[in-house]
């Protein structure tokens, strides 16, 4: 029996001269732009591409992921070719990390069974495909699909094993994958992935005075969604709110918390309150302490360190608003805590494929997989 663990990520540009396509193929997707597909989301992704690239390249060139070379997969072309690239998104570096961290997690807890952890990004490399036939030449068994997104969205997990699914269909058209498969579906109450992030508010706490940490109020800031989505079913959303309040009753000191919603597009209505919104109307009432809390982006990348970091700030300075603290909690990233979280996920898929009862999770609420 060989497992394989994979990783789905967004993933992000690695090279100035690769946003344009980075862009588009997230624009194609369905899933996120209902356009129906075919010609009309073609013209759609490619005209928005074009228009959007300039400025977003300037974006990533700001929080530049590799600034002293490639940390990404062995996929990146910088790292093949060996450039040092100053418009590379973090995200890709950062998920590299996880899974070589996932990787050594089993190899030490579970070193009887070979366990490989694989990383498919959805917009940018390494594709399915790819992995596809990595496995396959790895001679993989079972296979456990396992989202960096803990809150289950159609537009972000959903989008993820569609493609999968699609590109499995045309690589195996008899419909027999050579591996059995599982899907985690969520995981925003496991008990790990919820100790992480109160780590990483602990740490971010612990760099102010006493008197800041009193004042400071937490923005909860998750990407936003458009009503439509709400409305029709999505339950990212929901999940959010209950990631937050679980976050919040594991904590002994209550600071203030309020939920937000950051990165809207286009005309439609989305989720409310927008997060620069709702830290200018904290500003108002005269608060002006923050520590932004990215609750369901695991992974550094643009909405966490451009958006939150930088762009944030930048647009509230030039507005006349002034603050005494406004301060973004770090990533999860490659927190232990958090890859332990992934580690339970994937072993309670195999629950009933074989004995790895030393890493299940005691919360019943990390049990939510499906068997695909």
């Amino acid at each position: 029996m060989k497992i394989g663990v994979v990783l789905m990520n967004l993933g992000g540009p690695t090279h100035e001269d690769n946003v344009r396509i980075f862009l588009k193929n997230l624009f194609s997707d369905e899933d996120i732009i209902k356009l129906g597909g075919g010609t009309t989301q073609n013209i759609f992704a490619n005209i928005i591409s074009k228009f959007r690239a300039p400025n977003v390249a300037e974006d990533y060139k700001e929080i530049n992921g590799c600034p002293k070379g490639c940390t990404g997969s062995k996929y990146c072309f910088n790292r093949q070719n060996k450039v040092v690239s100053d418009c590379c998104s973090p995200i890709n570096g950062l998920t590299e990390s996880q899974r070589r961290s996932l990787e050594k997690y089993f190899k030490k807890n579970l070193p009887e069974h070979d366990i490989k952890v694989y990383t498919c990004m959805r917009y940018w490399l390494p594709f399915a495909d790819t992995i596809m036939d990595e496995m396959v030449e790895d001679e993989i068994t079972h296979t456990v699909l396992l989202p960096l997104y803990p809150q289950f969205s159609w537009t972000t997990s959903g989008s993820s094993f569609r493609d999968w699914e699609t590109v499995a269909k045309e690589k195996f058209p008899d419909g027999e994958t050579p591996w059995k498969e599982f899907h985690v579906k969520n995981y925003h109450r496991n008990e790990s992935y919820l100790k992480a992030i109160n780590d990483r508010i602990d740490e971010a706490l612990a760099e102010m005075d006493e008197d800041t940490r009193h004042k400071t109020h937490f923005i909860f800031s998750a990407h936003g969604t458009p009503l439509l989505e709400v409305r029709s079913g999505d339950p990212y959303t929901v999940e959010i709110k209950e990631s937050m309040e679980a976050v919040m009753e594991r904590r002994e000191e209550k600071n203030s918390y309020w939920l937000s919603f950051q990165s809207r597009v286009g005309p439609q209505k989305w989720t409310q309150p927008n997060t620069e919104d709702l830290v200018r109307r904290h500003l108002e009432y005269g608060i002006k302490n923050f520590l932004m809390i990215p609750i369901a982006f695991v992974t550094d990348h643009i909405e966490t360190l451009y958006e939150l970091g930088v762009e944030l700030v930048e647009d509230l300075e030039e507005e006349g608003f002034e603050f005494e603290n406004m301060k973004v909690m770090e990533g999860l990233n490659d927190h232990p805590d958090f890859i332990k979280a992934l580690a339970e996920e994937a072993v309670h898929c195999l629950r009933h494929e074989i004995d790895l009862k030393e890493l299940q999770s005691d919360s019943k609420e990390s049990k939510k997989v499906v068997n695909a």
